[in-house]
């Protein structure tokens, strides 16, 4: 089993539990890390030791023994440190959101197609027990033809609070920090929207601080969407048909939700078994990457660059819908 040697981008808090969950992958190594200034890598490194510790990241891109890169820095800066991995030809894993728009999310999977380089976007949701658990329950018809998808992800942000959540230069806002989760789940199960329809509620800064989405589709189907850093909502979500309904519970997006199953009795509900995290969730991403990488693929077969591109593309219609903007748009 070939050894995957990691690069970490940004020493932030998603960042160690990532790498926390590098561990937990047989056939990988955390070998780099990379921060603006020594200092902060440094600090990273008593934590999650590594043979390399960068203070800054051209520093790590340029580090041949690095084989991939966890882009882990604030999603504004995706693409200028994207590309940075990419020109020194090393695979990449990035955070979502992706991008802060489609533009930049094509630039970012264009280049890495020229550089015959893998790049895939850190959603890690879809790559989680209980969601492949929830497909497959799909597959097998337990809900039969989904007619009503709901998702939420809220939160009110608790001082100190990084400053990004709320800055339009940095993609601020509910919609690209938490609002991917429910978008994505959408996406993922009912496919492309025919018509969607998007509000917001301002921030001080003019980003949204709550934002309602709605996706209609020619077959009927509705999607109702929400994300807020104005609530502490229960981050559930539900996908129901005229044969059942399947509902994730609190935090629907990680490891620790249930999966509960109402083959449409009254009263009666199966809580569904899966296989549990060993650590935070992120394992099941990296070891992805892992296999992907072993194969020699420049993309994966379940988060395809068709995905993150749509994904990225919905984003911008609602924006635009919603009327949030972007100094880089």
């Amino acid at each position: 089993m070939k050894k995957i040697r990691w690069g970490i981008l940004g020493c932030g808090k998603i960042a160690r539990k990532f790498a926390a969950d590098l561990k937990l992958v047989q056939d990988a190594e955390l070998i780099a890390v990379g921060a603006r200034e020594q200092a902060t890598s440094a600090t990273f490194a008593k934590d999650f030791p590594a043979k390399y510790v960068h203070g800054s990241y051209e520093a790590l891109v340029s580090n041949p023994e690095v084989d991939v890169i966890y882009v882990a820095t604030p999603h504004g800066l995706h693409h200028e440190h994207v590309m940075l991995c990419l020109k020194h030809k090393k695979a990449v894993l990035c955070e979502k959101a992706f991008a802060i728009n489609y533009r930049e999310a094509r630039e970012m999977i264009d280049f890495a197609r020229s550089q015959n380089t893998f790049i895939m976007e850190a959603f890690w949701t879809r790559l989680l027990p209980h969601y492949l658990k929830m497909k497959e329950l799909i597959a097998q018809g337990k809900v039969g033809a989904i007619k009503y998808l709901n998702a939420e992800f809220g939160f009110i942000p608790t001082p100190p609070f990084p400053p990004r959540l709320y800055d339009p230069a940095l993609g601020g806002g509910a919609l690209l920090d938490i609002g991917v989760y429910p978008i994505f789940l959408a996406l993922d199960i009912l496919g492309k929207p025919d018509h969607i329809d998007a509000v917001m509620t301002p921030a001080s800064t003019g980003v949204d601080e709550q934002c309602a989405i709605r996706f209609r589709y020619n077959n009927g189907a509705i999607a109702q969407l929400f994300c807020s850093f104005a609530s502490n909502l229960a981050t559930g979500a539900d996908v129901a048909g005229d044969q059942g309904r399947i509902r994730l519970t609190h935090r629907f997006h990680g490891p620790t939700t249930a999966l509960e199953y109402y083959p449409g009795i009254v009263d009666t509900r199966e809580i569904i078994p899966f296989e549990k995290a060993a650590g935070n969730g992120y394992e099941y991403e990296a070891r992805h990457v892992n296999e992907c990488l072993n194969m020699n693929l420049v993309e994966s077969p379940v988060l395809t660059h068709e995905l993150t591109l749509l994904l990225m593309q919905t984003l911008d219609i609602i924006r635009a819908k919603a009327g949030i903007k972007y100094p880089v748009d």
